[in-house]
């Protein structure tokens, strides 16, 4: 299972007032491949953090704090 701070990221997405379904397709996911990546069935890509943090407006300190990397 993927380690990761399943919270914080919910929380970043829930701020940021975008919709699901361009977050998803920006990762290249369905709006339910998306929602497995937040339930943890799935893991992340490299790429797939550094879209999503670019559209969330995530800086370093708080990738390093979702993603624990």
């Amino acid at each position: 299972m993927a380690a990761y701070n399943v919270e914080l990221l919910r929380e970043k997405v829930k701020d940021s007032g975008m919709k699901v379904k361009p977050l998803a397709e920006a990762v290249g996911y369905s709006r339910e491949g998306f929602y497995k990546k937040l339930d943890r069935e799935t893991e992340w890509t490299p790429s797939q953090i550094l879209t999503l943090c670019e559209y969330l407006r995530i800086n370093e300190d708080e990738r390093k704090q979702i993603f624990l990397i």
